[in-house]
């Protein structure tokens, strides 16, 4: 072994390092002074953001009615990771994005060319390039954005918080119309039949039948009192009370057994109704705010002592190894 051949040890290195120290000065000064230079060209951007923290519940009706089977699900509590992902999902939705794109007309504040190739691939690019959605280790969601104007970024990211509540009610408002016309549809129905049977009935009450079991005991033993004090004239008007209640009797008792077990169904399917009712025609905010944005005071990107730091050390150890293979021992 020569006497100029390294160990791979501190010392070693220490040796090797003040052997080619120039070179390591020379190109670490020169990647210094480069990358500083480079970070200033770099167009500053200032950051925004918005936390927030996804309810626990959809349902008005469920959480305002206090559904027996739902108590458990309050609607003042934040939601958890579930609920946190679905929020980003929207969040993540075309029309939030579209809604954005053209609300602060992003395409000329990008300086897109509008008539160039690929036109919305760049702006989709750039569009994910600043604004970012994602969960925390809090259960919340963060909406942050970057922009070269600090007013703009805080503007961006208020409005997409401002827009999740109206994408996610129009989500369940489609939904909950659809299933306030079928209930409704139901409700009403039933409601129609139960007034066509209270019709019926009353027309066979007209007839002298109101309660048909204790009538029939009644004139019954009536009849046979008659007959049995020969009272013939008194008989023959009883027969035809019970020929009545002999032809109408059946389908009095069907009706009045079949109008219980309709109100019954009414009644339940009339809290079903209120429910859908109002899913229809309210809405409830599906988020809570915790952090609304505001146009920052300082730049975020670049973090120029970091681009100086990384191009000074990788310029370093690049360095290094290559003077290690060209180095003649």
């Amino acid at each position: 072994m020569s006497e100029q051949q390294y160990d791979i040890n501190s010392k070693g290195i220490l040796t090797f390092m003040r052997k080619w120290k120039n070179i390591l000065l020379t190109t670490c000064g020169f990647a210094l002074i480069t990358s500083l230079v480079f970070s200033f060209f770099i167009e500053d951007k200032y950051e925004s953001s918005v936390i927030l923290f996804p309810s626990t519940t959809s349902s008005i009706s469920r959480a305002l009615l206090n559904d027996k089977n739902y108590k458990e699900k309050d609607f003042l509590e934040f939601g958890e990771e579930e609920e946190a992902e679905q929020m980003i999902q929207i969040l993540k939705s075309d029309a939030i994005r579209q809604h954005i794109i053209t609300k602060f007309d992003l395409m000329n504040h990008y300086k897109i060319n509008q008539d160039g190739d690929y036109k919305l691939t760049k702006l989709n690019k750039e569009f994910d390039a600043n604004i970012d959605f994602y969960r925390t280790k809090f259960m919340s969601v963060k909406i942050e954005v970057l922009d070269k104007d600090p007013k703009y970024a805080a503007d961006i990211a208020n409005e997409i918080a401002l827009k999740y509540d109206q994408i996610k009610n129009q989500i369940l408002k489609k939904v909950a119309n659809q299933a306030f016309e079928i209930v409704e549809a139901e409700y009403n129905t039933l409601v129609s039949e139960i007034a066509l049977m209270e019709d019926t009935l009353n027309q066979i009450r007209a007839r002298g039948i109101q309660d048909y079991e204790t009538q029939v005991e009644v004139l019954s033993y009536q009849y046979g009192a008659a007959l049995v004090n020969n009272n013939t004239n008194a008989a023959n008007k009883l027969n035809s009370k019970l020929d009545t209640l002999s032809k109408y009797g059946g389908k009095y008792l069907s009706l009045v057994q079949q109008l219980e077990y309709e109100r019954e169904k009414l009644s339940d399917l009339r809290g079903v109704y209120a429910e859908a009712r109002v899913d229809a025609n309210s809405t409830l905010d599906q988020k809570f705010v915790v952090n609304e944005a505001y146009p920052a005071e300082k730049a975020s990107y670049p973090i120029r002592w970091l681009i100086v730091v990384v191009s000074v050390a990788a310029t370093f150890l690049f360095t290094m190894i290559l003077l290690i293979l060209v180095d003649p021992k």
